[in-house]
């Protein structure tokens, strides 16, 4: 009698974790977890949190301070999602690392921002300047080609803006340099030691560290710009009711109302992918 009551407790067990295991794999469950970076992307997903709390969703959001680990964890199941990246880098990572990933939707527009603590305008930078941004390639085009905007440099005729380097530069009259050396996370704080003639800094990390990138850069990036941070997921999960939930909501007019007044055009919210 007691094996027979040992193996039916048993069978209860395996249905109940298959029946979790399922709901889950349907992305209907309570909890929804999110990596994110902590300024915009883990402050934006605050503020929805209660809002997916009313729709049924516990959002759960895990904090990084470094552009790789967050996609690590998503590649490894420890996250439903990730809110930190651009369309530009996303592709990269996918391509570099092999990562089957899809863009669930475009939240919102982080313009890079140009900062010194010696030049007050682009056009003060001396010759042999020296410019100081992100290890990341997938960074480069993008300000490569906001100097060429600004009229500091040209680029080879129809090379592709997103994945030029430095190598594809025809006209320098400054005779820029461009140190690459250092990870994202870390340019605040050479450009608080006052290393370069200028730095180049992604706004999530400048506003993190209390920078105002409408006020503090001497050159920002045009609102028009085409790198989107989005959400994030494993290929297939973009079709998921909670991913879906999770874009609808912050794409809703409250979520963007609150973008624009936080932090008055340093962050500019976007609808679709």
């Amino acid at each position: 009698m007691k094996k027979i009551l040992l193996l039916a407790i048993t069978a209860v067990l395996v249905a109940a974790l298959a029946a979790c295991g399922g709901k889950e794999k349907d992305g209907n469950g309570k909890e929804l977890v999110v990596g994110a970076s902590n300024v915009p992307h883990a402050q934006i997903l605050e503020k929805a949190k209660p809002i997916l709390k009313k729709k049924g969703i516990d959002l759960k959001i895990v904090k990084y301070q470094d552009y790789v680990v967050p996609n690590q964890a998503l590649d490894s199941g420890d996250l439903d999602a990730n809110y930190f990246q651009h369309i530009p880098y996303l592709k990269s990572q996918m391509k570099e690392h092999g990562y089957k990933f899809a863009n669930a939707g475009a939240i919102h527009i982080e313009p890079i921002g140009i900062y010194s603590k010696k030049y007050k305008t682009l056009d003060d930078l001396p010759k042999g300047a020296t410019i100081l941004m992100s290890s990341s390639v997938a960074d480069h085009g993008r300000i490569l080609a906001m100097l060429e905007k600004k009229g500091l440099i040209k680029l080879k005729p129809g090379v592709d803006k997103v994945t030029a380097t430095v190598k594809d530069i025809t006209e320098n009259p400054k005779k820029l340099k461009f140190d690459y050396q250092y990870e994202a996370s870390f340019l605040p704080q050479a450009y608080k030691n006052g290393e370069g003639d200028a730095v180049v800094i992604n706004s999530n990390y400048a506003i993190d560290v209390g920078l105002d990138p409408q006020k503090d850069t001497i050159a920002l990036e045009d609102k028009d710009s085409p790198y989107a941070n989005v959400i994030a997921v494993r290929k297939g999960d973009e079709n998921k009711k909670n991913i879906k939930t999770l874009v609808d909501v912050l794409h809703s007019k409250e979520i963007q109302d609150y973008i624009l007044k936080e932090w008055h055009g340093s962050v500019v919210p976007v609808s679709g992918k």
